[in-house]
């Protein structure tokens, strides 16, 4: 079965192409649940109005799927809570020269 590490070291392969750093470090994924051989993701954008949404999607989607032991991926896009540059990982906040 697959495990949670795994899945978001595939999402850490989905880069949002506007920033140019990946969906994890960058604090949008909010959840992982496994259930079987179906997972189910919560996750968000930067914002609303984020023209690669569709994008973004389904490339985690597709990569989630491509897992051994994954039949099946279900993205949930959710706005609240609302994401903030505090959501970034260290890493991502120190490459981007974002300061809290």
């Amino acid at each position: 079965m697959v495990t949670k590490e795994e899945i978001l070291e595939a999402l850490k392969t989905v880069s949002d192409p506007e920033i140019g750093y990946d969906v994890v470090n960058l604090g949008l994924v909010y959840d992982v649940e496994i259930n079987g051989n179906r997972v189910y993701i919560r996750m968000t954008m930067t914002a609303p109005t984020c023209p690669v949404t569709p994008w973004i999607l389904s490339q985690a989607q597709q990569v989630v799927e491509e897992l051994p032991g994954v039949e099946a991926c279900d993205i949930e896009l959710v706005w609240d809570p609302p994401w903030s540059p505090k959501m970034m990982s260290d890493e991502a906040k120190q490459a981007l020269n974002i300061d809290e």
